[in-house]
């Protein structure tokens, strides 16, 4: 791990001034990442200023903080490794002695696949500490209902011992001795649980922090149900993960962890976990967890404290989500052979949009691509996806597919389907269920249907039919459906407004509306975030008589029952202190564009 860190040192920034766990050192991870060449950042000095109290070991945030980073984790390049992943999925019997070593090599490596478990205690057990008071454990949001662990690899097993499971679910902190555990209904780890709670037996948990960045990246690997996500740990590394027993439960856990927190989770005992800024951008709301009850703590000689911080994107998950698509493409390709490449654009916030690359063979072979890949794992949680053909531009060159698609675009290739949701989604009219939206891209350009008008004509017109329209923007005017984003002071239901823009139908062919509530119809980045965000497909698209979509947040006024949660933004006192300091060095602009403070 050290050598790893003098690898890692050309983008480490270390900053010393004595800094608050609550709000200031997150807000400061934050704002780095927005950078275009963010680093990673160790915090010398962290305190907390209410209590008064110094921690003895450094905050590590944006550990993996940009791809230079990333790819020196992983030892190679993630295409690479999804090379060395199609190998394994098609091996094939050797025709030559060449070939007969190449392979006997290859099947030799895979040996470093199954971690291996020590005797003894590991550097992670060397000391122990009290409770989880002497850690940094930080508080991101203002709105936060308290601390939370936000980088912890929660390793489980099932009842009878034969699964393993590792992944990463945020942790509040309740006091000295326990911790929520945020494990949604859809994850592995809650699968075992349950076998716990049926068995009325108290499942043992363990939380190791640190140690090599790549176990943490292994927790968020969609791996499928019941394979250990400490074998890929092995079959990247080309090393064997060295595992150790805890002291106090059955659990195995790295040994060059950082900390390890140990203990059990009663089944019957459950607390109310939340409000937490998350990855979409948004509060995730208050909801019952089960609670971990700990044990023992034990760290390093001298332990670094990982913490990571979600909000709006960017954020390092842009980072860790890369090796993610590439290493597991072969594993999607083997359910949907055709399928040449995807991307989860970051501020689709990833499981809102998929846009994917296909070879298609015949008439609807997007639709049979498109329901493959929602019936796979966690592709089965992806609310939007888009399909192109290999006349397509890059995938990740956005402005151009966009307009590839766009001049594809019709309503009756556009698919309006009901599936499951990612626990996290605040926008389908109940939880965990919603619609979902597949774009058959693929094939010959449509003719242009509309007559376009340029922004200033167009807004006169559409304020003319509807007062409360306050700005309009027309995007890829050059494509064969351009988009217009219209921005109104939300007092009437979007399809009110929809329909009495009905007679531009001649001038716009998309239609997206958006509220007035931190929108800016300039900010084409953030709106792709907002509207993938906000919209339930089977509620919020219309197609006559053009293409309409309310990317507005939803209310009562819409027939929303459910609490719309508020979208993350830092504190505005804190954050204008910290770059009166220079701790925070970000200018107006990009402040501005990525919406890191309220209006």
């Amino acid at each position: 791990m050290m050598n790893l860190m003098q690898h890692l040192s050309p983008w480490i920034r270390t900053i010393d001034e004595p800094l608050d766990v609550e709000l200031e050192i997150p807000h400061i991870a934050y704002a780095e990442i927005k950078k275009p060449d963010p680093k990673i950042l160790v915090f010398t000095n962290p305190v907390d200023k209410r209590s008064g109290r110094a921690y003895d070991m450094p905050v590590v945030m944006n550990i993996f903080a940009n791809d230079d980073v990333v790819e020196t984790i992983f030892g190679s390049p993630p295409d690479a490794i999804a090379a060395k992943v199609a190998r394994a999925l098609k091996l094939k019997p050797p025709k030559s002695f060449a070939d007969k070593l190449d392979t006997f090599k290859f099947l030799f490596d895979l040996r470093h696949v199954f971690p291996k478990r020590l005797e003894g205690k590991g550097a992670c057990q060397a000391r122990e500490i009290e409770n989880l008071s002497a850690l940094p454990i930080l508080k991101t949001w203002p709105e936060d209902g308290g601390r939370f662990i936000t980088m912890g690899q929660v390793y489980t097993q099932s009842l009878d011992g034969d699964v393993h499971n590792v992944g990463m679910y945020r942790l509040q902190v309740y006091d000295d001795r326990r911790l929520g555990m945020h494990w949604q209904i859809h994850k592995d780890s809650n699968h075992l649980f349950h076998q716990y709670k049926k068995a009325g037996r108290k499942m043992p948990v363990s939380i190791a922090i640190g140690g090599d960045p790549l176990y943490t990246w292994c927790a968020t690997a969609p791996l499928p149900h019941g394979i250990f996500e400490l074998m890929l740990y092995g079959f990247v590394r080309n090393e064997k993960a060295r595992l150790v027993k805890c002291l106090t439960n059955e659990l195995y856990v790295p040994e060059d962890a950082d900390i390890v927190i140990e203990g059990f989770v009663d089944p019957e005992v459950t607390e109310i976990e939340g409000m937490f800024g998350d990855h979409t951008g948004y509060y995730t709301l208050k909801e019952p967890y089960p609670v971990l009850e700990v044990s023992k703590i034990t760290t390093k000689t001298d332990p670094v404290y990982y913490a990571t911080v979600v909000g709006k994107p960017p954020l390092e998950d842009k980072y860790m989500g890369l090796p993610t698509e590439r290493i597991f493409l072969p594993l999607l390709q083997t359910q949907a052979p055709d399928l040449i490449d995807y991307k989860m654009p970051e501020n689709g916030v990833f499981h809102n949009l998929i846009l994917c690359k296909i070879a298609p063979q015949y008439p609807g072979h997007s639709l049979q691509i498109m329901h493959a890949l929602w019936g796979v794992g966690q592709m089965s949680f992806v609310k939007h996806a888009v399909f192109v053909d290999e006349t397509a531009p890059k995938l990740g060159d956005y402005e151009a597919l966009a307009r590839h698609i766009l001049d594809r675009l019709s309503p009756e290739k556009i698919t309006v389907s009901t599936g499951i949701l990612d626990a996290l989604d605040h926008a389908a009219p109940r939880p965990l269920v919603g619609g979902k939206l597949g774009i058959d891209a693929t094939g010959d350009a449509v003719a242009r249907s509309v007559r376009l008008l340029d922004d200033a004509r167009l807004l006169q017109k559409a304020q003319a039919l509807h007062g409360d329209i306050v700005a309009l923007r027309q995007y890829l005017t050059d494509s064969a459906n351009p988009v217009t984003v219209i921005q109104y002071e939300k007092r009437r239901p979007a399809r009110e407004v929809f329909d009495a823009l009905a007679p531009l139908a001649e001038h716009i062919a998309v239609c997206v509306f958006v509220d007035t509530r931190q929108n800016d119809v300039d900010n084409p980045y953030m709106l792709v975030w907002r509207v993938t965000n906000n919209i339930d497909a089977a509620r919020d698209i219309w197609f006559e008589p053009m293409i309409g979509i309310d990317g507005t947040n939803k209310d009562q006024m819409d027939g929303f029952t459910r609490e719309w949660p508020a979208d993350v933004v830092c504190d505005a006192e804190v954050f204008a202190d910290l770059r009166r300091r220079g701790l925070i060095d970000l200018d107006d602009d990009t402040t501005a564009r990525y919406q890191l403070v309220g209006e």
